[in-house]
């Protein structure tokens, strides 16, 4: 197997019937939560080719070919991602433990929508679950990642 994960090629073929969350855990992209194991909770959330994923549903061997990219993969080499850096700023987390997720799956939405309403926001991040903020931090930081992504 061929996987491209966060820039570097990884030819370790995956277990049988592995997730990819636990295959790229075991190739040490440690970002890459374990929450719920049944796709409800988003903190495994990774790019599969661009497009958020939920890991833990997610078939290793379906990433043959595929450009995989987890939070460590985000950021470029200097510094820290726009949206990371908002997510700093806004106070958007207080555990940590969906963070990574919740990053992942707001810069994908930023991707494909630069500038989203309040509902959109809130509607992209339903999959992703956090226990300890309340959300407003976290869409505040979303919101404001926009504004300085345009």
């Amino acid at each position: 197997m061929s996987v491209r994960i966060n820039g570097a090629e990884h030819e370790q073929p995956p277990g049988p019937g592995q997730c990819l969350r636990t295959y790229l855990r075991q190739e040490g992209c440690f970002g890459v939560k374990k929450g719920c194991d049944t796709g409800d909770c988003g903190a495994c959330t990774v790019h599969v080719d661009g497009q958020p994923v939920h890991s833990c549903v997610y078939p290793a061997f379906r990433a043959q070919g595929r450009e995989v990219t987890t939070i460590e993969g985000l950021a470029p080499p200097d510094g820290l991602h726009p949206v990371q850096q908002r997510f700093l700023d806004a106070q958007g987390f207080q555990c940590g433990f969906c963070t990574a997720g919740m990053i992942m799956t707001a810069e994908a939405l930023l991707a494909e929508n630069p500038d989203p309403t309040h509902d959109e926001v809130v509607e992209a991040i339903s999959g992703n679950v956090c226990r300890c903020t309340g959300y407003r931090a976290i869409v505040a930081a979303i919101l404001d990642a926009a504004g300085r992504l345009k």
